[in-house]
């Protein structure tokens, strides 16, 4: 049986994992409703999103993933899978996985993929929000290639079935972050 200080401590801990997954959803309605608003709602001002085609702040995914979508979708969906997430005091480590399905505006027809969102969330004044995100694009289904810009050749994160996945890093660094960090020659 818990006391009533255990049972207090996991009530908040349950509280904290609804929040947090509450903003993973809320951030796949607002790309799939291209509202920005409801978009920047999930990230915490100046967050990094890494999504391996586009890397920047959240002001400017923002901007890009709505003329991503718009120029290359009639309609698309996030469906969110399986949320693992580890709480450390007021930061916490997501392991998102998603499935994109989108209507293409030309080429093949529709777009098939998967991966998973790696997020590090912050809690600033009470608020759970991603502080920084790596996008791992992991599959394709075989319906034909989307036409895409250019790939960084760096991609964001390592994707590994070992320890060595970009999954495990503790602290989660953006490429920013890493290059920000780097020592100087």
């Amino acid at each position: 049986m818990r006391t009533d200080a255990e049972r207090a401590k996991a009530l908040d801990e349950l509280i904290d994992r609804q929040e947090i997954l509450d903003c993973v959803y809320r951030y796949s309605r607002g790309v799939d409703r291209l509202d920005p608003d409801i978009i920047r709602s999930a990230y915490h001002p100046g967050a990094i999103d890494d999504h391996g085609i586009f890397s920047g702040t959240v002001e400017e995914f923002v901007e890009w993933v709505q003329v991503f979508h718009r120029e290359r979708h009639e309609v698309h969906h996030h469906f969110i899978i399986n949320h693992l997430c580890e709480l450390d005091g007021d930061v916490a480590h997501t392991e998102t996985y998603f499935i994109f399905a989108g209507k293409n505006t030309e080429g093949t027809p529709h777009s098939i993929h998967g991966g998973r969102y790696l997020d590090r969330f912050e809690r600033r004044d009470g608020r759970w929000a991603i502080a920084a995100r790596i996008c791992l694009s992991e599959w394709a289904a075989g319906l034909g290639p989307l036409e895409l810009p250019p790939v960084d050749r760096e991609y964001p994160g390592t994707i590994a079935r070992d320890r060595t996945d970009t999954s495990y890093d503790r602290p989660l660094r953006t490429r920013q972050e890493r290059a920000a960090q780097a020592p100087v020659s």
